[in-house]
């Protein structure tokens, strides 16, 4: 008996339907839901950047800037979203959305299908948590 991939799997099919409705662990929001995370995801980078430079300005220690983390991980994981047509939030409350605004949430109520959404955030966050990482490794290692 053939099997086909998981909730979880990331497939053109999977990504081929996330333009049109949800797919469990792999899409839950729509194109306004996406230009939304990437506008979060511009502002956690230029926080990241800012703070970086405020830093080195003020000539604080090198270990300071490891206070990047924090903006570059809410712009990381932002981005994620908007790359993967996931909200991670969302995934989590059970609902998705693909209409303009917030009149267009709805419920997930099938529980695996939850149960994927759930998985795909953990990994989310997971991938956006090593991103961010590594700009703060480069951040507090850089010589200035």
């Amino acid at each position: 008996m053939p099997t086909s991939p998981g909730p979880t799997a990331v497939t053109p099919i999977a990504f081929a339907a996330s333009e049109y409705g949800y797919v469990p662990g792999a899409c839950n929001i729509g194109p306004w839901e996406i230009r939304r995370r990437r506008r979060f995801a511009m502002a956690g980078f230029v926080a990241a950047a800012i703070l970086f430079v405020a830093l080195v300005v003020i000539g604080a220690p090198a270990i300071t800037r490891i206070l990047v983390l924090l903006p570059a991980w809410g712009g990381t994981f932002s981005w994620l979203q908007a790359r993967r047509r996931f909200c991670g939030a969302y995934a989590m409350a059970g609902i998705s959305n693909f209409a303009d605004g917030e009149a267009g949430r709805q419920t997930v109520a099938d529980a695996a299908a939850h149960r994927a959404d759930v998985q795909a955030t953990l990994r989310m966050t997971r991938d956006s948590f090593a991103i961010a990482l590594l700009i703060t490794i480069v951040a507090v290692l850089l010589p200035v």
